[in-house]
This record gives C-alpha cells, sequence and structure tokens, in this order.
C-alpha cells in the first residue's frame, strides 16, 4: 500500500525561507518581485541560449534535409500553433498572477476534500503509464509482434524527448509544488528534480500520438489514447508532484514531439 503523507503523517517539510518566500511572491512583496525578475532575466537568457543552439543545428543539417524538414513542419499548421502554445505557457512562468491561478488550481485537485485510500492507489498506478518503466516493454513488445521501425522510431523518441524535457526542466528551474506549499498532499514517494514541464505527461502524450499517426487509428481508439494520457496528466497534480502548468505544457510537447517523430522519420 502507498504511503499517504496527509493521512496523520506530518506534512512536506520546507524550509521557513523557501515558504515565505512563495507567500510573498503570491502577495507581490517587492522583495520576492525583485528575486522574481531576476529569475526571469536568467530564464530568458537560457531560452535564447537554447534557441541559438536549435538555430546552429538547422544550419549544420544538410540543405536538402533542413528545407525537406522545415517544409514539413511549416505543413502543419495545427504544429506550429502548439510550438506557439507551449512558448506562451513558459512565458507565463514570468508571471506572478499565473503562479497564483496555477496555485489555485493545484490546491482544488491536490489538497481539498478527503479521499479514500483505494482512489491514491489507483492514480499512483496510473501515473505510472508515463514512465520509462512502462515504455521499455512496451518497446520490447512491438519489436517482437514484428514492428521493429516502430519500436525504434518509439525508442529514439523518447531517449530524445527524455533529453528535451531535462533542458526545459533546467531552463524553467521551476520547483515542485511540495518544495514550496505545506498543504501539499504527496502520495508515494517526492519526485526528485524540478518541476516544468512534466516529464510522466509528455511521455504518455508522445506515445499517444506517435500510435496513432503510425497506425492511422480510428477516431475512437485515438480519443482513448489521449483520455488515457490526460489521465496520467491529471494524476500528477493530484499525487503532489506538479502544478496544473506542468502539465499543460508537458501534453501539448508529448504532442509535437509524437507529429515531429512522424515527419522526421523518413528524412532519419
Amino acid at each position: 500500500m502507498l504511503d499517504n503523507q496527509s493521512d496523520g503523517n506530518p506534512a512536506p517539510t520546507v524550509t521557513p525561507a523557501v515558504n515565505a518566500l512563495a507567500e510573498k511572491k503570491l502577495e507581490r512583496d517587492p522583495e520576492a518581485q525583485k528575486i522574481w525578475r531576476k529569475l526571469a532575466v536568467r530564464r530568458l537568457l537560457s531560452a535564447l541560449t537554447l534557441l541559438l543552439a536549435l538555430l546552429l543545428f538547422l544550419w549544420w543539417l544538410p540543405y536538402t534535409s533542413r528545407r525537406l524538414l522545415v517544409t514539413s513542419i511549416v505543413a502543419n499548421r495545427q504544429l506550429i500553433v502548439m510550438l506557439l502554445g507551449f512558448g506562451l505557457i513558459m512565458m507565463s512562468l514570468l508571471w506572478s498572477a499565473g503562479q497564483r491561478l496555477d496555485v489555485w488550481m493545484f490546491k482544488a485537485i491536490n489538497s481539498r476534500g478527503t479521499r479514500p485510500k483505494w482512489v491514491d492507489n489507483v492514480m499512483w498506478g496510473i501515473t505510472q503509464l508515463g514512465t520509462v518503466g512502462f515504455i521499455a516493454p512496451v518497446i520490447v513488445l512491438f519489436y517482437v509482434a514484428g514492428r521493429p521501425r516502430f519500436a525504434i522510431d518509439l525508442t529514439l523518441g523518447t531517449l530524445t524527448l527524455l533529453l528535451l524535457v531535462t533542458i526545459i526542466k533546467a531552463i524553467a528551474d521551476r520547483a515542485r509544488p511540495f518544495n514550496l506549499l505545506l498543504e501539499t498532499k504527496v502520495i508515494g514517494w517526492k519526485a526528485a528534480g524540478l518541476s516544468f514541464p512534466s516529464g510522466h505527461t509528455t511521455q504518455s502524450f508522445f506515445m499517444a500520438t506517435i500510435t496513432i499517426n503510425y497506425f492511422r487509428l480510428p477516431l475512437a481508439a485515438a480519443v482513448l489514447l489521449y483520455a488515457i494520457a490526460l489521465t496520467v496528466g491529471v494524476t500528477r497534480v493530484y499525487l503532489g508532484a506538479h502544478y496544473p502548468r506542468d502539465v499543460m505544457a508537458g501534453a501539448i510537447l508529448g504532442i509535437i514531439w509524437g507529429t515531429m517523430g512522424v515527419i522526421i522519420a523518413p528524412y532519419i
């Protein structure tokens, strides 16, 4: 059985300084706002560095591959819209108003009301669908079932997505909610690392998107896979590991990466 830290156990430990800073941010304290602006500048510089690295990578590609890749991406207008959406969510991390709204939504899902133990167990089980421990057997299964190309594409996509999420987490530099909010209910164990975006959600939506596109699944199957991926995202907030914006960004990034995998696959 999972250990629910909200059932009679002490709340997650945070230092008074960290918790006070979080409260000051929400109250627009001038000193905290100064720190917030410094963090915003650092994140912006990191984002510009990542953009420069991406442009250098595109420049390094052979002209034919670069032209075909750019043409394919431009042809997918929904992909451009999602890229803009992800950028807006990431930029919203710089706004204290966005943080207050995120905290309110997080508390509504994570902290309010009482929850049966079996629900906690079910939510913890569902969240495992976004882990490498679940994806690895799926890859092996498809390889053994005679779909080696899909297994390879899924492997490359998963590994590169893990790297991309790690880079974005370092740029966003966002602490997990249980590090800032004393009333956070943590189910299971405290996840390591940073918060934005949600890696579990990203991987879930990536798997759903690449599977739907690769096998050209019907609408009903696509809706089912995305519903499962969305449920994984909800569990990340429920379990106390992520804010709602982490999940939203992870969903968009996963769909983008799955779509990109289908576009890039012919050129690999």
